[in-house]
C-alpha cells in the first residue's frame, strides 16, 4: 500500500487550535491529507493548508456524516481505494494508521475500526454515563451485526472499496450516524469488519459540541432506529457495483 491509494479525511469545525499539528503528523508520514473545513467561523481551513494539506471547504455546517461523505466522494473522484478518518482534535493516533492499513491487507477487510476498548494504552476513558451508554451502542450493534464489537462510537477507521464508494453514495450524516450506524449497516450488508486496539487520548484543546443531554437523547434515537431496522441500507457485498 502506497500513499497514493490512501487518502486521511479529517472533518474539521472551528478546530485552529489543533488541526496544525494534526495535519503536520500526518504530513510527516507522507499521507495525502484531506481536510473538510465544515463551515468553520475561525482560521481552520487557513490553517490547514499552511500545514501541508489539501482543504475542502463546505459552504454549509454539514455536521461530521455530511462532511465525511463529501470527504469519500472527493477520495471516490480522485481515484482512491481507501480512505481513513482522523478527528481534528488529535484524539487519534495517527501513527496507528499503519495498523489499520496491515489489517486491511491481512483480513481483507472493508472497514477497519481502532477501538480504545481493546487497547490497554487508551486514555480517552469516557465517564461512567457516556462509557454505560457507549456499552448499550455495542451490545445492540454486536447483536444486530452478528459480531462483537466493542467500540461503535470510534472514529479512527478504514473504509476500503467497494464499500468506499457505497459510502460515497448513501452515508448518514446525524450524530452517531456516521460510527455506530454506518458499522451496523456495512455488517448487515456483508462488508467485512474488524477491530484493533488503538490508543486513543482525550482532545488537545477545546470541547466536543455534543452535551451529554444531547448525548443521551441522540443514543436513544439510534438504538429506536437499529432496532427498527430503520436505518440506512447498503447494497449487500455479494450484490456487486
Amino acid at each position: 500500500m502506497t500513499a497514493r491509494h490512501l487518502l486521511v479525511i479529517v472533518p474539521a469545525f472551528n478546530e485552529a487550535g489543533a488541526i496544525r499539528d494534526v495535519v503536520a503528523s500526518l504530513c510527516q508520514r507522507n499521507h495525502d491529507v484531506l481536510v473538510i473545513d465544515d463551515c468553520s467561523s475561525d482560521m481552520t481551513a487557513d490553517i490547514a493548508t499552511e500545514a501541508g494539506a489539501t482543504v475542502l471547504r463546505l459552504p454549509l455546517n454539514l455536521g461530521v456524516g455530511g462532511a465525511l461523505r463529501a470527504g469519500f466522494r472527493y477520495a471516490v473522484a480522485n481515484g482512491y481505494s481507501q480512505v481513513v478518518q482522523v478527528d481534528a482534535d488529535g484524539q487519534h493516533p495517527v501513527h496507528q494508521i499503519s495498523d489499520l492499513v496491515e489489517t486491511e491487507r491481512t483480513h481483507r477487510a472493508h472497514l477497519v475500526i481502532g477501538s480504545r476498548y481493546l487497547s490497554p494504552d487508551s486514555t480517552l476513558i469516557p465517564s461512567l454515563p457516556r462509557r454505560f451508554s457507549m456499552w448499550c451502542l455495542s451490545a445492540v450493534a454486536s447483536r444486530t451485526a452478528g459480531m462483537r464489537l466493542t467500540d461503535t462510537t470510534s472514529g479512527f477507521r478504514l473504509i476500503a472499496e467497494p464499500l468506499l464508494s457505497k459510502f460515497a453514495e448513501t452515508f448518514p450524516d446525524y450524530y452517531l450516524g456516521d460510527t455506530f450506524e454506518a458499522t451496523v449497516a456495512a455488517a448487515r450488508a456483508g462488508y467485512r469488519v474488524v477491530e484493533i486496539p488503538a490508543s486513543l487520548s482525550p482532545r488537545r484543546v477545546g470541547k466536543s459540541s455534543a452535551t451529554f443531554v444531547q448525548a443521551v437523547l441522540l443514543i436513544a434515537k439510534v438504538l429506536i432506529i437499529s432496532l427498527t431496522k430503520l436505518q440506512c441500507q447498503l447494497r449487500s457485498f455479494e450484490e456487486g457495483p
